[in-house]
């Protein structure tokens, strides 16, 4: 085994704490991403001594922490709110859902998850911007590219400050690039870099199944970032090779309907290759987890989460310390 191989709780926050980590012992992990809600990691109550006692029950399961994910709250920093807000806000963040309100009680929460990380030890917090500008995707009516850059301007705006303070407590923020983010492929990825200078407590949390259904070279982005991938989740995706009557865009129906053009699958079972992520990965030197995060609509989650498990340490390699012609050279 090269690296670590967690599981992130997101997907399980319906469960108590312990409880996902007994499971996770059981299913062969080596550790836990914890999630910022259900009761994983409270953000409000995690003084010190929270924090400590987190510790001692990983401790208790010879389980690893290393990263801590802020996906909700996150994605409320950046966003045009509305209702939808209400149902992924903390309660707190979302007080009187007054838009520019919940947008600032989002940032302070960001800053807030960042000092839980430094009490934890841990120094990779990752999660989701935002963004200002997803609606404009589809550019009908046509989008001025003003419109654009003043969308980057505004986000660089809201999170620059954000990522000073991470960057005063020794912590980096890692945004896991996703359609409805602000950077959701390679080219945006990018412009989100460069609006923010490219400071250096930003970069990405890689999960290649958001890059696969749109035909974008999740390979080819471990390259083009290699300094800025901070931390890894394995998650597949599986796509149709024939036109369906749902396309990219999913059609309005929920996850998992057979009519759709793509859905998430457990890791293993969809259209990712693995092995040559694994080959990026031992290239630019990422020595960090591989994070699963387990969402099969159309699969038992505990098997789902035990075989994932399974697959990605017999897909994980560590690279190699010679050439594998070196003993054929002659003096």
């Amino acid at each position: 085994m090269a690296r670590p191989v967690t599981l992130f709780t997101g997907q399980w926050a319906d469960l108590p704490i312990e409880t996902m980590c007994q499971k996770a012992k059981q299913f062969g992990y080596d550790g836990l991403e914890l999630c910022t809600w259900g009761d994983h990691m409270e953000v409000a109550k995690a003084d010190q001594a929270y924090c400590d006692s987190r510790k001692e029950l990983l401790n208790k399961y010879d389980l690893e922490l290393n990263t801590i994910s802020t996906h909700l709250d996150g994605q409320c920093v950046c966003d045009p709110i509305d209702r939808r807000h209400k149902s992924i806000a903390s309660p707190h963040v979302w007080a009187d859902g007054d838009p520019e309100g919940v947008r600032q009680r989002a940032a302070e929460e960001m800053v807030k998850t960042a000092e839980v990380a430094k009490r934890l030890g841990v120094d990779t917090v990752a999660g989701f911007t935002g963004s200002p500008i997803w609606h404009l995707l589809y550019s009908f009516p046509a989008v001025p590219p003003e419109m654009i850059e003043e969308g980057y301007a505004e986000f660089a705006r809201r999170w620059k400050p954000i990522l000073d303070e991470y960057q005063s407590l020794g912590v980096k923020f890692a945004l896991e690039a996703h359609p409805t983010e602000i950077a959701f492929d390679i080219h945006t990825a990018h412009l989100t870099l460069k609006a923010l200078d490219y400071h250096p407590a930003f970069g990405f949390n890689y999960d290649p199944s958001h890059f696969g259904y749109q035909h974008v070279d999740y390979v080819r982005f471990i390259y083009e970032f290699a300094d800025r991938i901070f931390r890894v989740h394995m998650k597949d995706v599986y796509w149709s090779d024939v036109p369906t009557g749902v396309g990219v865009f999913g059609g309005h129906m929920e996850f998992g309907d057979n009519r759709r053009y793509w859905n998430f699958r457990s890791v293993g079972r969809g259209k990712i290759n693995f092995e040559n992520i694994i080959r990026g990965l031992n290239d630019i030197g990422y020595t960090g987890p591989l994070s699963v995060e387990w969402e099969d609509s159309g699969m038992n989650r505990e098997a789902g989460a035990a075989e994932s498990c399974e697959f990605v340490k017999r897909i994980d390699f560590a690279p190699s310390d010679v050439a594998f012609d070196d003993a054929m050279q002659k003096e």
